[in-house]
């Protein structure tokens, strides 16, 4: 079967951020660490899946987290609208990868059994372990699952002919990685797998976690999954824009023939 082309769509940074934001263990803590926001798109032919949906303006002002442009018209570059996105890969429920499900109704959401019962569990009892997830973006997941527009995976599952996601836990309960056949070899959507490619390379891990060892685990299992480094995408870090390729927009860069740069993802 053919190849897939993968696309990570940026719609939003925060750049008031340091390194205690984004490490546990680091002895730098004070510098200046951004974060960009993404969502990701695979197309095949006519078949098109969206990873992620971000969060809209509503979500934004309530965080005091502005994004750069509204999730649903940042796909349109790539000739598409909200509508014709039929098939949604929701790597987990946290507001900036699920707070924009509702901008895309006809999406059928692929999700961990996991996630939908962390996120609607006695863990939403602590303040802490709720504060990434909004309320009404769970309620939506739930109004998706009554109209029949949910499908659950348990661990490991294939969402089309060289898609398949991967749950690795840590950061949230369910969260899920995607991994997708390319031009390149295999390519993983880490998501919050994997925030930035120093969380990965240099083991140390984010500071919001509900797993530890799940995450310091899932750091070896997205090596396993990838051809190679390279082709290990985290979810949040500026350097995607460097090492990546731009396409079609400024807000859109090229992931399936891999990195133009690799040197800034990973040394020799």
């Amino acid at each position: 079967m053919s190849a897939w082309e993968v696309f990570a769509v940026k719609y939003a940074d925060r750049n008031a951020r340091t390194r205690r934001d984004s490490f546990i263990f680091d002895d730098n803590h004070d510098a200046p660490h951004p974060m960009d926001y993404f969502m990701w798109v695979l197309r095949r032919g006519t078949e098109v899946i969206l990873v992620d949906t971000g969060y809209d303006a509503d979500e934004a002002r309530l965080r005091d987290r502005p994004i750069r442009m509204d999730p649903a018209a940042s796909l349109a570059p790539l000739g598409l609208k909200p509508e014709d996105i039929t098939s949604v890969i929701v790597t987990h429920l946290h507001y900036d990868h699920a707070g924009g499900l509702h901008l895309f109704p006809n999406g059928k959401l692929h999700m961990q059994t996991t996630e939908m019962a962390y996120a609607t569990g006695p863990c939403m009892c602590h303040d802490t372990l709720r504060m990434p997830f909004t309320a009404g973006h769970i309620c939506e997941a739930v109004k998706r699952l009554y109209s029949g527009q949910v499908v659950f995976h348990d661990g490991d599952a294939e969402i089309a002919e060289g898609v398949t996601v991967h749950c690795i836990g840590g950061h949230s309960r369910g969260l899920q990685a995607v991994r997708v056949r390319t031009a390149a070899g295999w390519l993983v959507l880490a998501s919050d797998a994997a925030h930035y490619y120093e969380n990965i390379f240099a083991r140390k891990p984010f500071p919001i976690v509900v797993d530890l060892q799940n995450m310091l685990d899932g750091f070896d299992r997205l090596e396993a999954l990838a051809s190679q480094k390279t082709l290990i995408v985290p979810g949040h870090d500026p350097l995607v824009t460097q090492a990546f390729p731009q396409a079609m927009a400024e807000h859109i860069w090229r992931l399936d023939h891999g990195p133009e740069t690799p040197g800034l993802i990973i040394s020799d």
